[in-house]
């Protein structure tokens, strides 16, 4: 599977083996991105990170990732450290940046931030998240999550919980599990409910999504239930926020009713969704989730940066 040069943007942009793919590459990884190997498979390689917006587990697992790889990384985290502040565009940025990186991972507030990006640059461009839009690479890394722990992608009734308005974790996620055969029911309060597009994309891929508001419905039934925080900074009005933060509680009483095997995902960092108590139960999989981003972007950045396993 070739994918050495080639940008990502969208989840859309790779295909079912393609995705396939890289979960397996990611799986051999593992030993690596645990430190128990020692790997240089892209050494004298050179990542950029250009993160527009706050990020903890995204930004060090890429950095992370790359380093395992025996590559090396430069970039930013906070703009202010930037020429951002002095008015240089994102296209400038992009430009100049490329000389000095192989490849580039943005993070960026403004939707579709990404594909102007990669419009501009001659390298790689990964999108690492751009705003209300796309994560595929939090998307992979769900991915593999699911894939590890049940030992497949299809025939999962995976539960979408929360803000899936402006969650763009869950925009990408549902696109994948469509296409990967997962069945979907999408819980979410009127005001966060999928957006129409995402909907009919989700079925054009093949997928059939119920939409409800019952949590304690649809808990029943999951295999998979993804957890997501409704987003303050992504509402443009604080009182549209208030009516509708707290709508969601995932504690040991509405896991009262959960299957023994049910999984519970986060893309984290989660603020009152999750009850700290759940932490302590076999189905919290969440911060193996995070780490599971390490051997997912390893994989990823050998294939792009054309590594050799």
């Amino acid at each position: 599977m070739d994918l050495q040069g080639e940008d990502l943007i969208s989840i859309a942009d790779l295909s079912e083996p393609a995705i396939h793919h890289i979960l397996r590459e990611a799986k051999a990884l593992v030993p690596a991105a645990r430190g128990e190997e020692s790997l240089d498979l892209l050494k004298g390689r050179i990542l950029a990170t250009l993160f527009f917006e706050a990020s903890t587990r995204t930004r060090l697992s890429f950095e992370s990732a790359m380093q395992r790889l025996g590559g090396g990384v430069l970039g930013f985290g906070l703009v202010e450290g930037s020429s951002v502040t002095k008015g240089e565009t994102l296209a400038d940025t992009v430009k100049m940046v490329e000389a000095y990186a192989d490849a580039i991972v943005l993070r960026h507030p403004q939707e579709g931030a990404a594909r102007l990006a990669a419009e501009f640059s001659t390298k790689p461009v990964i999108n690492a998240g751009d705003g209300a839009g796309q994560h595929p690479t939090q998307t992979l890394l769900d991915l593999f999550t699911i894939w590890d722990e049940k030992g497949t992608l299809e025939g999962n009734q995976v539960v979408l919980l929360g803000d899936l308005k402006y969650g763009r974790t869950v925009h990408s996620l549902a696109y994948a599990l469509a296409l990967l055969g997962s069945d979907l029911t999408m819980v979410a309060p009127p005001t966060l409910r999928m957006p129409k597009e995402i909907l009919e994309r989700v079925e054009e891929f093949g997928g059939k999504p119920e939409e409800t508001e019952s949590l304690s419905e649809a808990i029943q039934a999951a295999d998979v239930l993804y957890v997501t925080r409704i987003q303050k900074e992504r509402f443009p009005d604080a009182q549209e926020y208030q009516r509708v933060a707290g709508s969601y509680r995932i504690d040991l009483r509405v896991l009262r009713d959960a299957k023994k095997d049910l999984i519970i995902l986060h893309p984290l960092p989660r603020v009152t969704e999750i009850a700290p108590e759940v932490d302590r139960t076999p189905h919290a999989l969440y911060f193996r989730q995070a780490f599971n981003g390490v051997p997912i972007r390893m994989a990823l950045l050998n294939l792009i940066l054309g590594g050799v396993a």
